[in-house]
C-alpha cells in the first residue's frame, strides 16, 4: 500500500470510527474500564481513627508500633489489541471481517486514548508477528492505527494458542486485554485460561453471513483460505444448506459456553450487520456486574 493511500485510509477510520467512539463507546468504556481498583502506596504510623483492618501487623510487630498499609486507586490501565490478521479474516461477502475488526479496534483504541490509559497492539496469525508495548497519547495511537492498516502478514494460518502464550509472558500489569479474532484456530483454552488467571480477557468473535447460511447457487467450489484445500459443494442441496448453518451454529454456542466456564466474555458480530446493538448489549451486562 502506497504512503498516500495508506494515510488516505487511516483517517477514513478515525472519521468513521469518531461517531461510535463519541455516541456510544466512550462513556461505557469509562464506566465499565475506570480503574482496575487499589494498589499498595506505603505503610506509615497508626493515628487515631484509621481502620483497624488496615493495620500491617508484621511491621508493626517488628517496630513496636502499630502501622497501617496505605492504598490508593489504580486509574492507569493497560489496555492490549490483539488482531487476528490470519487469511481467514480476509474473507467478507459485503466487508471482510478484518476491515470490520479494524474498526472495532480503532474505536476501542480512541476511546482509550481518550481516557488516559495506555495501549499496546499484537498480531497474529500462527505466531505474534507484530507487537508494540502499551503507550499513552495520540501520536502512538496513530502509529497503531498505520501499523494495523498498513500491515502484511507473513503467514497465512491460525495459532491462537501461541499467541496467548506469549502474551501471558510479556503482559506483567494486569490488562484488559480485547481478542478480535473469528477463533478458527487449534484448541486454544488452556491457554485462553492462563491468560484470564491473571487478566480481564474480552473476546470479539467476527463472522461474515455466506459464514452462517449459503446462497441457492448450484455447484460452487469452496476453498480454505488458510490450508488451500478446496472442495466442490452443490449449494442447491436444501439438506447441504441447512447442515452447513447448523455447524456454524453448533460451533458458535460451544465456543461461547467454553469462554464461559472460563470467566471470558464474548461480543458476536457480523461484519454484514452494525455492531452497536451487540455493542451496547455487552457494556450494559459489564455494569450489572459491577453493581453486583
Amino acid at each position: 500500500m502506497e504512503t498516500k493511500d495508506l494515510l488516505a485510509r487511516v483517517r477514513t477510520l478515525e472519521i468513521k470510527t469518531h461517531l461510535l467512539v463519541e455516541g456510544l463507546l466512550q462513556g461505557a468504556y469509562t464506566s465499565v474500564f475506570k480503574g482496575r481498583g487499589m494498589e499498595f502506596s506505603e505503610v506509615r504510623e497508626y493515628s487515631y481513627g484509621d481502620d483497624i483492618r488496615s493495620i500491617d501487623w508484621n511491621v508493626s510487630a517488628r517496630m513496636d508500633h502499630p502501622y497501617v498499609k496505605e492504598f490508593v486507586e489504580e486509574r492507569d490501565l493497560d489496555v492490549y489489541l490483539v488482531l487476528d490478521a490470519s487469511a481467514s479474516n480476509l474473507f467478507g461477502s459485503q466487508k471482510s471481517k478484518l476491515d470490520s475488526a479494524l474498526e472495532l479496534a480503532c474505536a476501542i483504541l480512541f476511546s482509550a486514548i481518550r481516557n488516559h490509559d495506555s495501549v499496546g497492539l499484537a498480531l497474529f496469525t500462527n505466531r505474534i508477528e507484530r507487537f508494540f508495548a502499551p503507550r499513552k497519547g495520540r501520536k502512538h495511537a496513530m502509529r497503531l492505527v498505520r501499523e494495523m492498516v498498513g500491515y502484511v502478514p507473513k503467514e497465512k494460518s491460525t495459532d491462537l494458542g501461541a499467541s496467548l502464550r506469549y502474551l501471558s509472558k510479556i503482559a506483567r500489569k494486569r490488562s484488559v486485554i480485547f481478542i478480535l479474532s473469528d477463533f478458527f484456530s487449534p484448541d486454544f483454552l488452556d491457554s485462553m485460561r492462563k491468560l484470564r488467571s491473571k487478566h480481564d480477557v474480552i473476546c470479539v468473535n467476527f463472522s461474515d453471513l455466506r459464514e452462517h447460511e449459503l446462497p441457492d447457487v448450484g455447484y460452487i467450489r469452496l476453498e480454505d483460505s488458510e490450508t488451500g484445500e478446496k472442495m466442490l459443494v452443490n449449494t442447491s442441496d436444501s439438506h447441504f444448506r441447512a447442515q452447513f448453518t447448523l455447524l456454524l451454529r453448533k460451533r458458535q454456542e460451544i465456543l461461547r459456553k467454553q469462554l464461559a466456564r472460563i470467566r471470558v466474555d464474548m461480543i458476536t458480530l457480523r461484519s454484514d450487520e452494525s455492531y452497536e446493538t451487540p455493542l451496547r448489549s455487552f457494556f450494559r451486562m459489564r455494569e450489572r456486574r459491577m453493581v453486583r
